[in-house]
């Protein structure tokens, strides 16, 4: 009988140092859930954030493209003189040219580190010479000065007697200027 009393001890105190390892597992296991969890929410917010500078950005751009394509078809913008040479204007591309011919036509824009804006560049397109063509390029900002968008609106204005017609051509520009 004492031998298998003294079993019964042996399997009672074996069982409660596995149970104890079980326990341990499955808190560590618990742990590691949580972490893997807490780490998701961040990066899922950093990129909620993202999106939401990159729409701040995208919305103010398109704001300053609309005011300013249509003061220039209104004539409340002074359109810039005929192009001389032929080809989709340039000085757009490059950012000292672009800050310095720069219109802003909004006082405010709510979000945004700076505010939007948008030159109006002369377009001469060779194979209707008599139209008169401008390139509207406009700058979004969002929470950050990195965070930019640029848009486009190629208009071209086209007077038959007593009649004006106005075409409206909107393109995203992919890369940023140098």
């Amino acid at each position: 009988m004492r031998t298998s009393l003294g079993g019964k001890r042996r399997t009672r105190a074996a069982c409660r140092g596995v149970a104890l390892s079980v326990v341990l597992l499955v808190v560590a296991m618990m742990l590691v859930t949580s972490a893997a969890w807490f780490e998701a929410a961040l990066l899922a917010r950093r990129n909620a954030d993202a999106v939401a500078d990159h729409l701040q950005s995208f919305h103010a751009a398109d704001a300053a493209l609309v005011l300013c394509s249509r003061a220039l078809t209104n004539g409340s913008l002074a359109a810039p003189v005929a192009a001389t040479q032929p080809g989709e204007p340039q000085a757009w591309r490059w950012q000292d040219s672009f800050e310095r011919q720069a219109v802003v036509p909004v006082a405010a824009w709510p979000g945004s580190v700076r505010l939007p804006q948008c030159i109006v560049e002369a377009w001469r397109i060779e194979s209707r010479p008599l139209v008169r063509a401008y390139l509207v390029t406009a700058r979004g900002f969002g929470a950050s000065e990195d965070t930019q968008s640029w848009l486009q609106d190629q208009v071209v204005i086209e007077t038959e007697g007593d009649a004006t017609r106005v075409e409206h051509h909107w393109r995203r520009v992919v890369a940023r200027p140098y």
